[in-house]
Protein backbone atom coordinates (compact mmCIF):
# COMPACT_ATOMS: atom_id res chain seq x y z
CA UNK A 1 0.00 0.00 0.00
CA UNK A 2 1.57 3.93 -1.10
CA UNK A 3 3.06 5.41 1.80
CA UNK A 4 0.44 8.23 3.58
CA UNK A 5 1.17 11.69 1.84
CA UNK A 6 3.33 14.08 4.17
CA UNK A 7 0.94 16.15 6.71
CA UNK A 8 0.77 20.15 6.47
CA UNK A 9 3.00 22.02 8.49
CA UNK A 10 1.82 24.86 10.47
CA UNK A 11 3.19 28.01 12.62
CA UNK A 12 1.74 28.67 16.11
CA UNK A 13 2.35 32.18 17.23
CA UNK A 14 1.14 33.70 19.93
CA UNK A 15 2.02 36.11 23.23
CA UNK A 16 0.02 33.55 25.59
CA UNK A 17 2.36 30.66 26.46
CA UNK A 18 -0.71 28.71 27.45
CA UNK A 19 -2.59 29.43 24.19
CA UNK A 20 0.62 28.14 22.33
CA UNK A 21 0.47 24.98 24.38
CA UNK A 22 -3.36 24.38 23.52
CA UNK A 23 -2.57 25.26 19.76
CA UNK A 24 0.44 22.47 19.96
CA UNK A 25 -1.65 20.11 21.66
CA UNK A 26 -4.79 20.41 18.61
CA UNK A 27 -2.93 20.86 15.89
CA UNK A 28 -1.05 17.79 17.26
CA UNK A 29 -4.34 16.25 17.44
CA UNK A 30 -5.02 16.42 13.63
CA UNK A 31 -1.90 15.34 12.84
CA UNK A 32 -0.48 18.61 11.47
CA UNK A 33 3.43 18.92 11.70
CA UNK A 34 4.61 22.11 13.61
CA UNK A 35 7.71 24.03 12.05
CA UNK A 36 7.37 26.70 14.80
CA UNK A 37 6.05 27.46 17.62
CA UNK A 38 6.93 30.87 19.60
CA UNK A 39 5.80 34.18 20.66
CA UNK A 40 5.71 36.97 18.19
CA UNK A 41 9.41 38.21 18.97
CA UNK A 42 11.03 34.78 18.32
CA UNK A 43 8.92 35.42 14.74
CA UNK A 44 10.74 38.57 13.95
CA UNK A 45 14.47 37.59 15.03
CA UNK A 46 14.33 34.81 12.65
CA UNK A 47 16.33 35.09 10.44
CA UNK A 48 14.52 33.00 7.85
CA UNK A 49 10.70 32.25 7.31
CA UNK A 50 10.32 28.54 8.07
CA UNK A 51 8.27 26.81 5.34
CA UNK A 52 4.64 26.08 6.22
CA UNK A 53 1.60 25.99 4.72
CA UNK A 54 -0.28 27.71 7.44
CA UNK A 55 -0.25 30.51 10.11
CA UNK A 56 -1.92 30.08 13.16
CA UNK A 57 -1.93 33.37 14.85
CA UNK A 58 -3.74 34.69 18.44
CA UNK A 59 -2.57 37.59 20.31
CA UNK A 60 -3.85 38.75 23.34
CA UNK A 61 -3.27 42.84 22.41
CA UNK A 62 -3.36 43.14 18.30
CA UNK A 63 -2.70 46.43 18.05
CA UNK A 64 0.47 45.87 19.58
CA UNK A 65 1.92 43.77 17.36
CA UNK A 66 1.77 45.67 13.72
CA UNK A 67 5.09 44.95 13.56
CA UNK A 68 4.44 41.03 13.21
CA UNK A 69 1.64 41.47 10.45
CA UNK A 70 3.93 43.79 8.32
CA UNK A 71 6.77 40.90 8.95
CA UNK A 72 4.75 38.62 7.62
CA UNK A 73 3.11 40.36 4.70
CA UNK A 74 6.68 41.68 3.66
CA UNK A 75 8.11 38.24 3.87
CA UNK A 76 5.79 35.31 3.18
CA UNK A 77 2.68 34.40 0.91
CA UNK A 78 1.70 31.90 3.48
CA UNK A 79 -1.89 32.23 4.28
CA UNK A 80 -2.51 33.16 8.11
CA UNK A 81 -5.28 32.53 10.48
CA UNK A 82 -5.74 35.46 12.56
CA UNK A 83 -7.62 36.50 15.87
CA UNK A 84 -8.24 32.06 16.80
CA UNK A 85 -10.54 31.85 19.44
CA UNK A 86 -8.71 31.60 23.23
CA UNK A 87 -9.10 27.91 24.02
CA UNK A 88 -11.07 26.46 26.96
CA UNK A 89 -10.02 24.27 29.53
CA UNK A 90 -9.24 21.23 27.93
CA UNK A 91 -12.01 18.33 28.67
CA UNK A 92 -14.60 20.84 28.93
CA UNK A 93 -17.65 20.98 26.54
CA UNK A 94 -16.63 24.69 25.16
CA UNK A 95 -13.08 22.97 24.62
CA UNK A 96 -14.51 20.44 22.37
CA UNK A 97 -16.79 23.00 20.43
CA UNK A 98 -13.63 25.27 20.33
CA UNK A 99 -11.42 22.30 18.48
CA UNK A 100 -13.92 21.82 16.19
CA UNK A 101 -14.17 25.34 14.95
CA UNK A 102 -10.76 25.37 14.59
CA UNK A 103 -10.86 22.32 12.57
CA UNK A 104 -13.43 24.22 10.41
CA UNK A 105 -11.09 26.93 9.82
CA UNK A 106 -7.83 24.58 9.14
CA UNK A 107 -10.08 22.78 6.67
CA UNK A 108 -10.59 25.57 4.76
CA UNK A 109 -7.55 26.46 4.17
CA UNK A 110 -5.39 23.12 4.17
CA UNK A 111 -8.59 20.90 3.11
CA UNK A 112 -10.12 17.83 4.73
CA UNK A 113 -7.66 16.94 7.80
CA UNK A 114 -8.73 13.26 8.15
CA UNK A 115 -7.00 10.56 6.32
CA UNK A 116 -10.25 8.55 5.56
CA UNK A 117 -9.36 4.60 5.20
CA UNK A 118 -9.15 4.09 1.53
CA UNK A 119 -10.65 1.67 -0.61
CA UNK A 120 -7.28 -0.25 -0.59
CA UNK A 121 -6.77 -0.46 3.34
CA UNK A 122 -10.03 -1.97 3.17
CA UNK A 123 -9.33 -4.56 0.71
CA UNK A 124 -6.38 -5.12 2.33
CA UNK A 125 -8.32 -5.79 6.01
CA UNK A 126 -10.73 -8.32 3.69
CA UNK A 127 -7.67 -10.46 2.40
CA UNK A 128 -6.21 -10.51 5.61
CA UNK A 129 -6.71 -13.34 8.57
CA UNK A 130 -9.49 -13.37 10.61
CA UNK A 131 -8.18 -12.07 14.27
CA UNK A 132 -10.17 -14.04 16.81
CA UNK A 133 -10.54 -17.60 14.87
CA UNK A 134 -12.72 -18.53 17.53
CA UNK A 135 -15.69 -15.83 18.97
CA UNK A 136 -16.45 -16.14 22.47
CA UNK A 137 -19.45 -18.88 23.62
CA UNK A 138 -22.91 -17.01 24.62
CA UNK A 139 -23.25 -18.24 28.37
CA UNK A 140 -26.13 -20.42 29.08
CA UNK A 141 -27.82 -17.39 30.90
CA UNK A 142 -27.78 -15.59 28.29
CA UNK A 143 -31.64 -16.52 26.36
CA UNK A 144 -30.46 -16.79 22.38
CA UNK A 145 -32.40 -13.99 20.49
CA UNK A 146 -33.95 -14.50 17.38
CA UNK A 147 -32.65 -12.72 14.73
CA UNK A 148 -34.81 -10.75 12.78
CA UNK A 149 -36.51 -9.37 16.17
CA UNK A 150 -36.79 -5.69 17.20
CA UNK A 151 -34.08 -5.19 19.68
CA UNK A 152 -35.00 -3.58 22.81
CA UNK A 153 -31.39 -2.23 24.00
CA UNK A 154 -28.75 -0.99 21.12
CA UNK A 155 -25.42 0.17 20.81
CA UNK A 156 -23.65 2.63 18.84
CA UNK A 157 -20.03 1.74 17.48
CA UNK A 158 -18.62 5.00 17.15
CA UNK A 159 -14.79 4.68 14.72
CA UNK A 160 -13.17 7.15 12.71
CA UNK A 161 -9.41 6.58 11.54
CA UNK A 162 -8.54 3.21 12.12
CA UNK A 163 -12.16 2.32 13.06
CA UNK A 164 -12.73 -0.64 10.01
CA UNK A 165 -10.01 -2.90 11.81
CA UNK A 166 -10.87 -2.25 15.57
CA UNK A 167 -15.36 -2.75 14.61
CA UNK A 168 -13.93 -6.01 12.87
CA UNK A 169 -12.06 -7.32 15.91
CA UNK A 170 -14.84 -6.29 18.12
CA UNK A 171 -17.52 -7.96 16.02
CA UNK A 172 -15.10 -10.87 15.44
CA UNK A 173 -15.45 -11.67 19.00
CA UNK A 174 -18.79 -11.46 19.92
CA UNK A 175 -20.86 -14.93 20.14
CA UNK A 176 -23.68 -14.72 17.79
CA UNK A 177 -27.42 -14.38 19.23
CA UNK A 178 -27.01 -11.61 21.61
CA UNK A 179 -29.97 -10.03 22.19
CA UNK A 180 -28.85 -6.40 21.39
CA UNK A 181 -29.04 -4.14 18.29
CA UNK A 182 -26.10 -2.45 17.01
CA UNK A 183 -25.51 0.88 14.76
CA UNK A 184 -22.21 1.63 13.01
CA UNK A 185 -21.49 5.11 12.70
CA UNK A 186 -17.89 5.48 10.60
CA UNK A 187 -16.29 8.93 9.25
CA UNK A 188 -15.87 7.04 5.97
CA UNK A 189 -15.79 8.41 2.19
CA UNK A 190 -19.46 7.76 1.07
CA UNK A 191 -18.32 6.11 -1.92
CA UNK A 192 -16.60 3.72 0.25
CA UNK A 193 -19.76 2.74 2.69
CA UNK A 194 -20.98 -0.17 0.80
CA UNK A 195 -16.91 -1.52 0.44
CA UNK A 196 -16.98 -0.95 4.27
CA UNK A 197 -20.13 -3.07 4.77
CA UNK A 198 -18.96 -6.58 2.66
CA UNK A 199 -15.69 -6.53 4.38
CA UNK A 200 -17.31 -6.07 7.95
CA UNK A 201 -19.90 -8.65 6.53
CA UNK A 202 -17.50 -11.30 6.59
CA UNK A 203 -18.04 -12.22 10.23
CA UNK A 204 -20.59 -15.36 10.14
CA UNK A 205 -22.35 -13.69 13.26
CA UNK A 206 -23.84 -10.41 12.40
CA UNK A 207 -24.92 -9.29 9.17
CA UNK A 208 -24.29 -5.37 8.12
CA UNK A 209 -26.52 -3.87 6.37
CA UNK A 210 -26.71 -0.24 5.19
CA UNK A 211 -29.63 1.69 6.88
CA UNK A 212 -32.70 2.28 5.16
CA UNK A 213 -35.93 4.44 5.51
CA UNK A 214 -38.45 2.28 7.28
CA UNK A 215 -35.71 -0.47 8.62
CA UNK A 216 -36.02 -1.88 12.51
CA UNK A 217 -33.11 -2.41 14.56
CA UNK A 218 -33.48 -6.22 14.86
CA UNK A 219 -30.92 -8.71 16.91
CA UNK A 220 -28.49 -9.87 14.85
CA UNK A 221 -28.18 -6.86 12.56
CA UNK A 222 -25.21 -4.43 12.28
CA UNK A 223 -26.96 -1.10 10.96
CA UNK A 224 -24.41 1.14 8.95
CA UNK A 225 -25.40 4.68 8.79
CA UNK A 226 -24.47 6.65 5.35
CA UNK A 227 -23.05 10.14 5.97
CA UNK A 228 -24.45 11.45 3.33
CA UNK A 229 -27.89 12.33 5.19
CA UNK A 230 -28.67 12.60 8.81
CA UNK A 231 -30.50 9.42 10.36
CA UNK A 232 -32.73 9.80 12.72
CA UNK A 233 -35.89 7.06 14.26
CA UNK A 234 -39.18 7.64 14.04
CA UNK A 235 -41.66 7.51 16.91
CA UNK A 236 -42.48 2.97 15.94
CA UNK A 237 -38.86 2.93 16.14
CA UNK A 238 -38.02 2.49 12.60
CA UNK A 239 -35.22 4.39 10.66
CA UNK A 240 -35.92 7.65 8.78
CA UNK A 241 -33.35 9.61 6.58
CA UNK A 242 -33.87 13.35 6.60
CA UNK A 243 -33.49 15.54 3.49
CA UNK A 244 -30.52 17.72 5.48
CA UNK A 245 -26.74 16.79 6.08
CA UNK A 246 -25.22 15.95 9.19
CA UNK A 247 -24.79 18.64 11.12
CA UNK A 248 -20.97 19.65 12.18
CA UNK A 249 -17.85 18.32 10.31
CA UNK A 250 -17.95 15.00 10.79
CA UNK A 251 -20.00 12.72 8.26
CA UNK A 252 -21.33 10.86 10.14
CA UNK A 253 -21.67 12.82 13.11
CA UNK A 254 -21.45 10.75 15.81
CA UNK A 255 -22.74 12.94 18.42
CA UNK A 256 -25.69 13.23 16.85
CA UNK A 257 -26.37 9.84 16.06
CA UNK A 258 -26.09 9.55 20.09
CA UNK A 259 -28.47 12.68 20.61
CA UNK A 260 -31.22 10.79 17.96
CA UNK A 261 -31.10 7.06 19.07
CA UNK A 262 -30.56 8.55 22.70
CA UNK A 263 -33.63 10.38 22.36
CA UNK A 264 -36.08 6.92 21.69
CA UNK A 265 -34.20 4.67 23.49
CA UNK A 266 -33.46 6.62 26.67
CA UNK A 267 -30.68 4.73 28.84
CA UNK A 268 -31.10 1.61 26.77
CA UNK A 269 -29.11 2.97 24.00
CA UNK A 270 -25.02 2.65 24.70
CA UNK A 271 -21.95 3.74 22.81
CA UNK A 272 -18.24 2.30 22.43
CA UNK A 273 -16.00 5.27 21.05
CA UNK A 274 -13.44 3.12 18.42
CA UNK A 275 -10.26 4.70 17.04
CA UNK A 276 -10.13 7.69 15.55
CA UNK A 277 -9.13 11.40 15.01
CA UNK A 278 -10.76 14.05 16.17
CA UNK A 279 -13.43 14.60 19.33
CA UNK A 280 -16.66 12.88 17.77
CA UNK A 281 -18.61 11.91 20.81
CA UNK A 282 -17.67 14.06 23.34
CA UNK A 283 -20.26 16.72 23.38
CA UNK A 284 -23.38 13.93 23.52
CA UNK A 285 -21.49 11.19 25.64
CA UNK A 286 -21.64 13.11 28.73
CA UNK A 287 -25.41 13.51 27.96
CA UNK A 288 -26.21 9.72 27.71
CA UNK A 289 -24.18 8.84 30.80
CA UNK A 290 -26.12 11.67 32.87
CA UNK A 291 -29.14 9.24 31.73
CA UNK A 292 -27.91 6.59 32.77
CA UNK A 293 -25.90 4.93 29.49
CA UNK A 294 -22.54 3.14 29.26
CA UNK A 295 -20.03 4.94 27.15
CA UNK A 296 -16.94 2.98 26.30
CA UNK A 297 -13.94 3.49 24.86
CA UNK A 298 -10.44 1.88 22.69
CA UNK A 299 -7.73 2.38 24.83
CA UNK A 300 -5.36 4.33 23.09
CA UNK A 301 -2.39 1.65 22.82
CA UNK A 302 -4.80 -0.25 20.15
CA UNK A 303 -5.95 2.69 18.30
CA UNK A 304 -4.25 4.08 14.96
CA UNK A 305 -5.26 7.64 16.36
CA UNK A 306 -6.45 7.86 19.59
CA UNK A 307 -8.15 11.13 19.47
CA UNK A 308 -11.33 10.60 19.54
CA UNK A 309 -11.52 7.44 22.30
CA UNK A 310 -9.04 9.71 24.60
CA UNK A 311 -11.23 12.97 24.30
CA UNK A 312 -14.09 11.17 24.86
CA UNK A 313 -12.67 9.91 28.50
CA UNK A 314 -11.55 13.29 29.32
CA UNK A 315 -14.97 14.22 29.73
CA UNK A 316 -14.97 12.12 32.77
CA UNK A 317 -18.18 9.54 31.31
CA UNK A 318 -16.69 6.68 30.37
CA UNK A 319 -17.14 3.44 32.35
CA UNK A 320 -14.40 1.22 30.40
CA UNK A 321 -11.92 1.04 28.11
CA UNK A 322 -10.41 -1.71 26.41
CA UNK A 323 -8.78 -3.32 23.34
CA UNK A 324 -11.63 -4.38 20.64
CA UNK A 325 -11.60 -7.64 22.55
CA UNK A 326 -11.83 -6.65 25.75
CA UNK A 327 -14.81 -4.29 24.94
CA UNK A 328 -16.14 -7.74 23.63
CA UNK A 329 -15.79 -9.48 26.67
CA UNK A 330 -16.53 -6.71 29.08
CA UNK A 331 -20.50 -6.37 26.31
CA UNK A 332 -21.21 -10.29 27.07
CA UNK A 333 -19.95 -10.07 30.77
CA UNK A 334 -22.26 -6.91 31.14
CA UNK A 335 -25.16 -8.85 28.98
CA UNK A 336 -25.25 -11.81 31.21
CA UNK A 337 -24.99 -9.79 34.81
CA UNK A 338 -28.11 -8.20 33.36
CA UNK A 339 -30.03 -11.38 32.52
CA UNK A 340 -29.25 -13.04 35.78
CA UNK A 341 -30.53 -9.95 37.77
CA UNK A 342 -33.55 -10.28 35.39
CA UNK A 343 -33.86 -13.90 36.69
CA UNK A 344 -33.19 -13.18 39.66
CA UNK A 345 -36.38 -10.90 39.95
CA UNK A 346 -38.82 -13.06 38.17
CA UNK A 347 -37.93 -15.51 41.22
CA UNK A 348 -38.91 -13.16 43.73
CA UNK A 349 -42.84 -13.06 43.01
CA UNK A 350 -45.13 -10.03 45.12
CA UNK A 351 -46.90 -12.66 46.87
CA UNK A 352 -43.55 -13.92 48.31
CA UNK A 353 -42.71 -10.34 49.37
CA UNK A 354 -46.19 -9.63 51.06
CA UNK A 355 -45.94 -13.04 53.05
CA UNK A 356 -42.80 -12.28 54.39
CA UNK A 357 -43.68 -8.46 55.66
Amino acid sequence: MANAPERPRVGIVSDNVLQRHRLQEASAKFRLQQGFSGPPERLLDCAKIPELELWLVTLEGDADHTALFDHLLENTEIPALFGIDTAPKPGSIDYFRWERRLRSKLEQQLGPLEQLDSEASLAELAEAPTRTPVSMTLPDWIPPAEPGIPAQQVWVLGASLGGPAAVKAFLDHLPASLPIGLVYAQHIDQHFTDVLTRVLGRHAHYRLVRAQAGMQINHGDVVVLPGENEWALASDGTLMEKDTPWPGPYQPSIDQVLLNFGAHYGNRCHAIVFSGMGNDGAIAAPQLARDGSRIWAQTGADCSDSSMPDSVTETGCTSFRGSPEALARELVKTIAESCLLARKRQRIRPEDVNHER
